[in-house]
């Protein structure tokens, strides 16, 4: 139970080149000894990608349906069954090119109420043709959809660059830059990225905590060093694991003065002032408190979602109210 298992999302369009990246990704995992597992959804009923990947990757497919709508309870619990029955040591959850990005993060973040999970920051990969050409036409749904997985990404890798002209790919670059200031950029042709920078979060080896990270992402920024360390300060899941009880007014009142880059936000916790475990729910500035008795062994845990929020500043008031609590 102590040890978080690391989760990459890849998002990208069907064709930029996100499997080649997935098929990277597996056997650098697999060389170094460890054993991945993903979870691939592509709309439609045939999973052709997933053929590729070898039969003892452990899979778990979702079809017929998109992450973000249809299926996005199914998510929480694919990842959930997927984890405790194969025990992989990082996961990767391919999303389809149909899939709103912070809606995977919302349905990973429910498994994280149930499991220890470091939520990485997300990996867009762009095809730079489709990019081109969407971005000339400015419209229609495939448009805002490739505008959004690109603003969540914290890594975005312009893919097949080889098959634009320079001045274009020097465009594009720039298209990204103005589109998501907080994400690095890498150019590649056929996925060849560094996988070392692009898996490393400057200092943290897989399965390190999440709470050292946030520290780090701070002083980083502290420092002056500016948009190479923010990235991860982008689309950020903060996971808080209480040490103990809070106070609900205390904790109300906490949820009440969230920063509005906080999108999202729910948990499981103990009240010092009640007896019984609660679940609460935030979402659109609204929060949301419900009476629990939860089954088997679930952690006390809150987890928040947003874009550049500083995650320093939540944890240390979360602390301040374990702290609190605890002399009263």
């Amino acid at each position: 139970m102590n040890r978080a298992t690391p989760i990459y999302i890849l998002s990208g369009f069907l064709g930029s080149g996100k499997t080649t990246l997935l098929q990277r990704l597996i056997a650098k995992w697999k060389d170094e000894g460890l054993r991945p597992a993903v979870i691939m959804n592509e709309i439609g009923e045939v999973n052709l990608d997933g053929l590729m990947i070898g039969p003892e990757i452990p899979m778990a497919e979702m079809l017929g349906g998109c992450i973000c709508c249809t299926i996005r309870g199914d998510l929480s619990m694919q990842l959930y069954e997927l984890i405790q029955g194969e025990q992989p040591d990082v996961v990767i959850i391919e999303a389809t090119g149909a899939a709103n990005p912070m809606e995977i993060f919302d349905a990973v973040s429910e498994s994280s109420l149930l499991l220890k999970l470091d939520i990485r920051p997300m990996i867009t990969v762009v095809d730079a043709a489709h990019l081109a050409a969407l971005y000339e036409a400015q419209q229609g749904k495939t448009y805002r959809l490739m505008i959004e997985q690109i603003r969540c990404g914290s890594w975005l890798i312009l893919n097949k660059a080889d098959l634009v002209s320079a001045e274009q790919r020097t465009e594009l670059q720039a298209l990204l830059q103005r589109l998501n200031p907080y994400a690095k950029i890498v150019i590649a042709e056929k996925c060849e990225v560094d996988m070392e920078q692009i898996l490393s979060r400057g200092d943290a080896a897989v399965g390190k905590d999440t709470l050292t990270q946030s520290h780090h992402d701070h002083e980083s920024h502290n420092h002056g060093s500016h948009s190479a360390h923010h990235s991860h300060e982008h689309v950020t899941v903060y996971t808080h694991y209480f040490t103990g009880p809070v106070n609900s007014l205390d904790f109300e009142k906490f949820i009440k003065e969230l920063p509005r880059e906080v999108y999202r936000g729910k948990g499981i916790l103990h009240f010092s002032d009640t007896s019984s475990r609660f679940m609460f729910q935030y979402a659109y500035r609204e929060a949301d408190f419900v009476k629990i008795n939860p089954q088997g062994d679930v952690p006390d845990v809150a987890v928040f979602i947003g874009e550049h929020f500083d995650k320093t500043a939540l944890a240390e008031g979360l602390k301040n109210l374990e702290d609190q609590a605890s002399q009263s």
